[in-house]
């Protein structure tokens, strides 16, 4: 990332430790020396490792493993917000049972009553980039990003809401593995309810939030609450997200040459290869293989606009120059595309940028169109209609035609958070279905044969 880039987010940073540190309101009740547990969660914290004897398919999705409770720190400066971090059993890609670990920060203000579940947007390929490491202490260039996430939980904190930040990507950091990430969130919400450190239970009410990658999360848990987690969608009161990646196989289409965004090749075939356990390697040229272990344990800190032009040839062997001419890549990028999966049934908020071109994105595939320079807008409005259709009239639908995807934010965190006070109220949610433009086929891709 540029060093301007790396400075702005840094700054960021330190408001928000300054807004956390500063004011007793932003959290819970001081840690006591008792209390407190080892400043940080190095690589080596055995915290994160789950141990026991008895095998993890033993113990039912969202079962709690280990707690402990800590300071939340900021750039690695200990704040005086009381964080309780739970090691839980859930469910990876592929469906084998993990451990994962997540956060609770209760509200000074709250009752436990109403909780948001808030999925970060770390986006990483390293594990040590978890915002349940950078809330324990560690400080990485990756991880800068749940500390400058800080000035959106705070307001939530303020408001009466207790939080709940699960690690999405698991413990491997796969990155895209929309699935996981539903998994992860959704026993998530379980462990926070089940464990009685936290304060929360079969009483509290829960919002999903997200942007970009935690966007990911959100409307996969969302959409795999009914079937995989019945008993957190009787308790989920609605989703609200933005920049959301919806069909990967479009994303990769639209991203290819852009300035900015064009790292994301490289991190989408690492995450991909790594969550189903493919081997893309052998289908790389010199260079896709130079830069595939360049970010192998990089964020999308060090993605964006480190590669400005990358396009999916440069990174293949001339053989392999339509990447649907790799049948196992297409068949796992169908697996992550949400058009195949449930419809969610609570109300959703689906945020979308469309200026592009602001973040040197100019791309506009035929059958794609264009988007906020990295997600594609014409496959998010069709997953909006695609979920009126098919049974949820409760969706509301919002596309910024002159932001991109860094500057959605601004205008959708307060919209997302009105949204939500009013469906933690209970008033009636608000519909666009029949009003949201019409967008792409999200039809599974189909393999082509290798030239």
């Amino acid at each position: 990332m540029h060093k301007a880039a790396v400075r702005l987010i840094s700054l960021a940073a330190a408001g928000a430790a300054a807004a956390m540190t500063a004011a007793p309101a932003a959290g819970a009740a001081p840690v006591t020396a008792a209390e407190a547990a080892p400043a940080t969660a190095s690589a080596a914290d055995p915290f994160y490792s789950y141990t026991g004897s008895t095998p993890l398919y033993s113990f039912a999705p969202g079962t709690v493993l280990a707690s402990r409770t800590l300071q939340y720190h900021m750039l690695g400066l200990p704040t005086p917000v009381r964080a309780i971090q739970l090691l839980y059993r859930t469910t990876d890609a592929q469906g084998r049972p993990a451990a994962n670990v997540t956060t609770v920060v209760r509200s000074p203000s709250g009752d436990g009553t109403k909780a948001v579940s808030y999925q970060s947007f770390y986006d990483s390929l390293d594990p040590e980039d978890g915002p349940s490491r950078a809330i324990a202490g560690d400080v990485t260039l990756g991880g800068l990003i749940p500390n400058v996430e800080a000035l959106v939980l705070v307001p939530l904190l303020t408001q009466g809401y207790d939080l709940v930040i699960p690690d999405t990507e698991g413990q491997r950091a796969d990155f895209a593995a929309g699935p996981e990430y539903g998994t992860n969130t959704l026993d998530s919400i379980r462990a926070a309810t089940r464990s009685a450190e936290t304060g929360l239970g079969s009483a509290t009410a829960f919002g999903l939030v997200g942007y970009s990658g935690g966007a990911i999360a959100t409307n996969w848990a969302a959409a795999l609450a009914p079937g995989y987690a019945p008993d957190v969608n009787r308790r989920l009161v609605g989703f609200a997200q933005g920049g959301l990646l919806v069909d990967p196989a479009h994303n990769l289409r639209y991203v290819d040459g852009s300035l900015s965004w064009s790292g994301v090749i490289p991190m989408a075939v690492i995450g991909v290869s790594r969550s189903y356990d493919i081997d893309l390697k052998q289908y790389l040229s010199g260079y896709g293989l130079e830069v595939y272990e360049e970010l192998e344990q990089g964020s999308i800190v060090d993605a964006l606009g480190r590669y400005p032009g990358l396009t999916w040839k440069k990174m293949a062997k001339p053989e392999y120059a339509d990447p649907n001419s790799i049948p196992a890549f297409v068949e796992a990028m169908n697996r992550i595309n949400l058009g195949s999966a449930p419809t969610p049934t609570v109300p959703g908020y689906i945020t979308q940028g469309d200026a592009g071109v602001l973040e040197g994105t100019f791309a506009d595939p035929p059958g794609i169109g264009t988007g906020d320079g990295v997600m594609v807008a014409g496959d998010v409005r069709a997953l909006a209609r695609q979920y009126c259709a098919t049974g949820n009239p409760a969706i509301r639908y919002s596309q910024f035609e002159l932001l991109s995807h860094t500057g959605v934010p601004v205008a959708w965190a307060p919209l997302a958070l009105g949204w939500l006070n009013d469906r933690f109220a209970g008033r009636t949610a608000p519909s666009d279905c029949g009003r949201i433009p019409a967008g792409n086929s999200l039809a599974p891709e189909k393999p082509t044969p290798s030239s």
